[in-house]
């Protein structure tokens, strides 16, 4: 077994990174990095932030939460695709990063089935010029997003980091699988440190608006059915955007190592021989959709008309996160209820959209 570690108490991670080296958040402007990005300022880091401000959701929502971070001294924002492999490779060369946490990537299940190319051109592509730039400047640790997703058409919960997950259902999951891979082949042939964060339904204040819950809070206020896919019948790990960024801040500054009993005979998916490795970070509950429309009913004070619908192509019916791995390394587990987090966001909601 890899030996055991001593967890850091909460702000601990703050005092373990250096203060002399920036930390790059890819996605800065989006809605995880947003976060991430506040919380290493406010606990007195640098962050080189990046984002290519693209229109697959309104833009103006990303400029919003850009204005908490350009007035940082400690902030420095960089407009750039992660494709452009010459400005990739030269915000590197300047800043020479040790940590980089790379929230930055084109999301959504549904959009990936009806413009595949943009998922290439990020997620593949500009993946791959993050992995080149901590290459070359020996990056001490990598910490990306990868996505609940991955585990695609399996049916066993609850989903755990051992698990296969060679069955993707949308080019979003092969996506974030193949960055699994590529991070780990780096692990392996360049010794980079690097972890994977499969991230389960993240919502909250400032989220996007291609979720559900944003989807059905605007619907409800403004009248409007709200579809129902599956009919109803879906079951989700909905996990709060604080306790995501808690998780993620924590994992920063503990890269992982090698595991020196690895089994080749029998390898375990979600470690390795290589510092590599991967975390389920999700609330540990399968919520069912009909409650969380429940909750946002009695938030808005309003009833949904619901128009129910067949499930979408490259859904799944179910998500449900094993987090024992995280809690082992970091002492910390998302904890958040739906019933306490379905109302901070609709508030949120209304106060942005009044008037």
């Amino acid at each position: 077994m890899t030996p055991p570690r001593t967890a850091l108490p909460p702000q601990q991670w703050a005092d373990a990174l250096p203060d002399d080296r920036p930390v790059l958040v890819t996605g800065a402007a989006g809605f995880v990095g947003a976060f991430v990005a506040a919380r290493l300022l406010a606990a007195g880091k640098k962050v080189v932030g990046l984002d290519n401000l693209n229109a697959y959701y309104d833009p103006a929502l990303k400029h919003g939460r850009l204005e908490w971070l350009l007035p940082e001294a400690g902030f420095d924002f960089r407009r750039l695709d992660l494709a452009d492999r010459e400005g990739i490779a030269a915000l590197f060369a300047e800043h020479r990063f040790a940590h980089v946490v790379h929230l930055g990537a084109q999301a959504g299940v549904r959009y990936s089935i009806e413009n595949p190319h943009a998922y290439a051109d990020s997620n593949l592509t500009g993946f791959l010029n993050i992995l080149e730039g901590c290459r070359a400047v020996g990056t001490r640790h990598l910490v990306y997003a990868s996505s609940s997703s991955v585990y695609g058409g399996n049916r066993k919960t609850p989903f755990r980091v051992s698990d296969s997950v060679d069955h993707p259902v949308s080019l979003y999951a092969a996506t974030k699988k193949a960055n699994e891979l590529m991070a780990h082949s780096y692990a392996d042939l360049y010794g980079l440190a690097s972890t994977g964060l499969r991230f389960f339904t993240v919502y909250g204040p400032w989220g996007r608006p291609d979720m559900a819950y944003w989807l059905f809070t605007e619907a409800i206020l403004q009248g409007r059915p709200i579809k129902v896919f599956n009919n109803g019948d879906m079951l989700r790990d909905f996990t709060y955007v604080d306790d995501i960024v808690e998780s993620v801040l924590r994992l920063v500054p503990r890269p992982p190592r090698p595991d020196p009993d690895f089994d080749r005979m029998a390898p375990d998916p979600g470690r390795s021989w290589a510092p590599h490795r991967v975390f389920n970070i999700g609330n540990s509950r399968s919520e069912k959709l009909m409650d969380l429309i429940s909750l946002i009913e009695q938030a808005t004070g309003r009833e949904a008309v619901k128009e129910f619908l067949p499930m979408q192509q490259g859904d799944v019916q179910a998500t449900f996160a094993d987090v024992s791995a995280l809690e082992a390394e970091v002492d910390f587990a998302p904890k958040t209820p739906l019933s306490e987090g379905i109302p901070r966001f609709v508030e949120w909601y209304r106060g942005r959209n009044a008037g």
